[in-house]
Order: structure tokens, then sequence, then C-alpha cells
């Protein structure tokens, strides 16, 4: 296993981490993620430290809890060989100090996230979503306080826009205060929004991108095919709404893409498309979900080798879509171009 710095930190984590979404899964949305128990979860994590991945990524309000439960009973007596990567601010109930990021709720839920996984500190919290509620000033404060007290080490944000990352990392500054040091965004061949804004913040701040859904919502397993019907098991019919949307001719022209370079590799559709994203700047780790060993022992295979230079710009080309204003004059403009040529495309 490859290990990376979480961006501007100390902190070595694996290129590839696990994603506990598929544990304890209950409900409309991660009933289909999976519903692998205590029992499944913790040869998953043998699995995973047989090869080196020891980052462990959940949320509070997967399952409403249970997946942090059953992570939590799989890693027991082996706490100091893992890393533990949490996220908390979406609802958890309906009382009015249930979700977002106040002072009062980022202390509850970060002590009922330590009870849940039965450990004393979280290795990476990142807030599950911006609150424009609570001041940012309050936000930070906060998270600094948590770090002082030893209940987390570092902490990092997901799914913030640009500007409320910029101005959070502004605040930290100002007072003193630790700062953001990763990002947990949805990045993928289908799906590279992320290079607009986000990539060229988190090269300048020093974030470090931990990548969810590398397979766009499971559209690049190699089982999504032109004119074929979705295998009987895709959990994209019941998903779906749920996850970004995609457009299905260029699903198909990227899959197409893949097929040939898998013939040339020998490799799958799925580790192409996550070895691709192992190329990108900023990506610290690329989460995997998986519902079976099958599945993860597959997708550890993403790594160990790289995709040649003419593999990565035929990905690159037929993942390409023109980006929104204000950065489309920089692509297609040679007066802007020569000012600010593209890097991530």
């Amino acid at each position: 296993m490859e290990y990376r710095q979480l961006g501007r930190s100390g902190l070595r984590v694996p290129a590839l981490s696990l994603g506990a979404g598929t544990f304890g899964g209950t409900g409309p949305l991660f009933s289909n993620w999976g519903t692998v128990d205590a029992k499944g979860a913790t040869r998953m994590i043998d699995i995973s430290l047989e090869h080196g991945m020891n980052l462990f990524d959940s949320a509070d309000v997967y399952s409403d809890g249970a997946s942090e439960t059953v992570l939590g009973a799989a890693i027991k007596g082996r706490r100091d060989k893992v890393l533990i990567s949490t996220k908390l601010g979406l609802p958890m109930g309906d009382g009015p100090n249930d979700y977002g990021t106040s002072r009062d709720r980022l202390i509850k839920a970060t002590d009922a996230a330590l009870m849940r996984l039965g450990t004393d500190h979280i290795d990476i919290l990142q807030l599950h979503a911006f609150d424009r509620a609570t001041p940012i000033e309050e936000v930070m404060a906060t998270l600094d306080d948590l770090i002082r007290a030893g209940k987390l080490r570092y902490i990092g944000a997901s799914n913030f826009a640009s500007w409320q990352i910029m101005k959070s990392l502004s605040i930290a500054e100002r007072h003193g205060y630790s700062r953001y040091v990763a990002h947990q965004v949805y990045y993928s061949l289908v799906g590279r929004d992320y290079e607009w804004d986000l990539m060229p913040l988190a090269e300048d701040q020093g974030l470090g991108a931990l990548v969810w859904s590398p397979l766009g919502w499971g559209r690049l397993t190699g089982k999504v095919r032109r004119d074929t019907p979705l295998p009987s098991g895709s959990r994209l019919k019941e998903t779906a709404q749920f996850g970004p949307p995609v457009d299905d001719e260029m699903l198909y022209d990227i899959v197409d893409v893949l097929d040939n370079i898998a013939g040339e590799t020998g490799k799958t559709v799925p580790q192409i498309a996550i070895n691709w994203l192992l190329q990108r700047p900023t990506v610290s780790s690329v989460i995997l979900g998986a519902r079976t060993e099958d599945q993860l022992i597959a997708n550890l295979g993403a790594v160990g080798w790289s995709l040649d230079d003419d593999q990565i710009a035929r990905l690159d080309q037929v993942s390409k879509r023109t980006p929104p204003y204000p950065h489309y004059p920089y692509y297609i403009q040679e007066g802007f171009a020569r000012l600010n040529p593209p890097r991530f495309s």
C-alpha cells in the first residue's frame, strides 16, 4: 500500500481507505448500500489491514449511528493499528439542536460518536455539510477546543463550497485555531466538478482530498453498459435518486474507453477508474465501498501499478466537459489561457 500525506499535515494515510457506509445498513438508502454486520465488518478490517489499508471512514448519519457502532466493534482490541475518520452535522433527530454544527451540537455529537466507536479520540473529524446558521468563528473555536481536549486529532470538511472552506481557513488563521487539512469530496471519471474550484483551492491551501464514490455511484463497476439493462443486483435502481446525476451517453463513452484499457492492462474497469483518480493532484486517499469480501479484494487491486501517460490522456479526454462560468473562458480563449493555463484537465 502506498501512503500519502493528508494535505498539509504530518498525518500519513493510505492511498485507499474503506468506507463503512455498508456497515449495519438500514433505511431506503443505506440498506441498499449494504448490511454488513459486526462479524462481516471484522473480516473486512482483517483483509484491509493485511493489505496495509488502515483508514476507515464513517459518519453518524450512516444508518442512524449503526455504521459507527459496527465499525467500533470491528476494530475493538486493535485501535492503535487503525485510523478512524467520521463525519457529523447532518440531522440525527427531529429536535432543533439535532443537526448543524453549533457549539452545543459539535460537542454532543462528538461525544456520541466516540461512544459508538468505542474510542477516546477520532483521528479525522469532518463536518458533513456547511451550516449557514452558525457563525464560522463558533465552529472553528469549538473544533479547536475538541482538539485541545484530545478528542480529535485532525479536522476537515465534506462537500463544502470553495468560499466556505476559504472563509473557514481564514478565520482559523486569524484566531490561531486548528485548520482543516482534509476535504471529503465527490470525484470520479463521470463527475469531475471537483477540479474547477476545489482542487486548485486544495493545492493552494494544503487540503488533502478524501474521495467518496470513486465509481460514480456504482456506474463504473463494469456492469453498466450501452444498450444493456441494469443487472438484477445493481443498487442504482434504488439509489440513483440520492446520488449525483450523470449523463448516460457520457457514461457509456467513458466505459468504452475503460473497456479498451482493461484489455491492454489486464485490470478491471473499477481498478482502472480508481487508479486514474490516484494520479490526480491533491488526492490523499480514495474511499472504497464494499458489500462483500470479494468486492473489497478486487478494488484493492487498484494500487501497485499505474496507468501510462497515453491511457491517462484518453481517459482525461473522454471524461472532459466544458467547465461552468467563470472557468470556461480560460479553456476556449487564447488570451485567458495564456494568463491562466488549465492545470487539471
